[in-house]
């Protein structure tokens, strides 16, 4: 019963998936950039090569990186690991993806979010990184565990901004093609 469930739920979310994508198209080429630098976008960065995607990923992207590009893509999730790496604050790190998201507007280059990294990504300090990349976007495509407090669905209802929700990072893969074709 237990699997039967659960294969119904994956068809329903599939449907849908495919239905929400079907809506929105963006054009390439596309920059990558990470909000709160987690090493998520990193596995953004092997999925949009998979999907054959002309994709550049800009870690820590600037308004001027934005030159050439029609898509921004931006994976948001907090890291202080990450941070450290980059050797910049938190604060420096809000400052740059508020002015990267800010070009990325007056440009008119929209911005889809792609949140993969589950409960790990949210709260805490990750949830001012998810909030603002949220609302500036165009599109959501998330893993289900990282919307399980309806944050992202939130967003989506009050701005009216297109929601995929994906059961694993494995299933962000087609949709994330499907945005491009």
């Amino acid at each position: 019963m237990k699997a039967k469930t659960a294969m119904i739920v994956t068809i329903v979310i599939l449907f849908f998936t495919a239905l929400s994508v079907e809506a929105q198209k963006f054009e390439q080429p596309v920059l990558i950039s990470s909000a709160g630098q987690s090493a998520d976008v990193k596995l953004v960065k092997m999925l949009a090569q998979r999907q054959g995607l002309n994709a550049t990923t800009i870690l820590m992207a600037k308004s001027a990186d934005l030159t050439g590009f029609k898509t921004l893509i931006i994976v948001p999730g907090f890291s202080s690991k990450g941070l450290g790496a980059a050797g910049i604050s938190q604060q420096e790190e809000m400052e740059r993806v508020k002015a990267l998201i800010k070009s990325a507007n007056d440009l008119k280059i929209p911005i889809v979010m792609i949140h993969i990294g589950g409960s790990a990504r949210r709260q805490g300090q990750s949830d001012a990184f998810n909030q603002i990349v949220a609302e500036n976007s165009k599109f959501m495509l998330v893993v289900k565990q990282g919307d399980e407090d309806g944050f992202f669905t939130t967003i989506s209802k009050a701005k009216n901004i297109p929601l995929t929700l994906v059961v694993k990072i494995a299933e962000t893969e087609i949709p994330l093609g499907n945005l491009f074709k």
